[in-house]
């Protein structure tokens, strides 16, 4: 049939999902069409039918039938990342190697675009390109008020395994806030399901019943590392599930110590005033995850600049890293 084309997985992408490599080089092409062209077997790997969950190897082939206006059209020019936002990305950058970028994202600066959010990074990512042949990948998202670690795929191969990793929860991540408030008992487990309101941009959870078809569960654990008499306390919180602000949500609405600087969850309370900056003090602080290479990647990330200060003030000890969930079962 003429207009066949036979076009070969790059390097680039090793490790992609079928689905996902259509979308990256025929935009146009709605996922229920692609999905009857595997049913009908016009779309083949290496001359074998597939199912677009296919992961694709870096020198296979794929048969491509006729698309017609589906076909690539010709993209406007994107912007090119300044020589300024280079080299303020790869300032942020904590680790670096042939698989993944380790950024220790400030406070305050978007991951992904949405309404009325022009700057972000996401659309920042040429800087971080360095010697590859592409742009770095997001495997996983942090609030934009909330710093500390994220990593990033340098390859497709690499997105999928860290994907898997975080579907399958062989990520553990530690959070460090200041809560507004002393939780009590001072260590322990939130099992609260939270429910989103609001749209894009505008979202934001509420505490939900089990069994609220609109719900999602959602777990975290929680430890007091440290506090200020009874009115502040360090506390370190570590999630088992994802869910859109989470740790804020469980915090202000389980243990009932919201975390300094959130109003949308905590209120007029949650601004302590003093020396206490009206930001949100919540930031990720470590991340130990399979790395694609084979082995553990272990992250630290030092704390943002208004963190530290309130750490200083409070006479909390911003250097120790002893594990306070060590306790918990594995």
């Amino acid at each position: 049939m003429s207009g066949v084309e036979q076009i070969e997985v790059d390097q680039g992408e090793d490790g992609a999902r079928l689905d996902k490599w259509f979308k990256r080089r025929f935009p146009g092409l709605t996922q229920g069409r692609l999905e009857k062209l595997l049913r009908t077997g016009q779309v083949r790997v290496d001359g074998g039918r597939a199912k677009s969950n296919t992961r694709l190897e870096e020198g296979q082939v794929v048969r491509v039938p006729p698309l017609g206006d589906l076909s690539p059209k010709p993209q406007p020019a994107k912007p090119k990342t300044s020589e300024a936002d280079r080299r303020y990305l790869q300032e942020l950058v904590l680790y670096k190697d042939a698989h993944v970028i380790v950024l220790n994202k400030p406070a305050g600066l978007a991951v992904q675009g949405g309404s009325k959010t022009e700057r972000h990074l996401d659309g920042l990512l040429d800087g971080l390109k360095y010697d590859a042949p592409e742009r770095p990948r997001l495997v996983h998202r942090l609030d934009r008020d909330t710093s500390g670690v994220l990593v990033l795929a340098r390859t497709a191969k690499a997105a999928a395994q860290l994907g898997r990793a975080f579907k399958k929860k062989d990520a553990q991540k530690i959070y460090w806030a200041l809560t507004v408030g002393v939780p009590r008992p001072a260590q322990g487990t939130v099992k609260m399901p939270l429910a989103k309101l609001g749209g894009p941009g505008r979202e934001r959870v509420h505490a939900a019943d089990f069994g609220d078809e609109e719900a999602k569960n959602a777990t975290t654990h929680f430890a007091v590392v440290a506090q200020a008499a009874q009115r502040l306390s360090w506390t370190a919180f570590m999630p088992v599930t994802g869910r859109t602000h989470q740790i804020r949500a469980h915090a202000a609405y389980a243990l009932k110590t919201p975390i300094a600087g959130d109003g949308k969850y905590g209120g007029a309370e949650a601004h302590p005033g003093g020396e206490i900056e009206r930001k949100l003090h919540l930031h990720a602080r470590s991340l130990d995850i399979a790395h694609p290479g084979g082995g553990r990647l272990k992250c630290i990330a030092p704390l943002p600049p208004h963190m530290a200060r309130a750490w200083d003030f409070l006479g909390f000890d911003k250097n120790d890293d002893g594990d306070p969930f060590a306790e918990l079962p594995a």
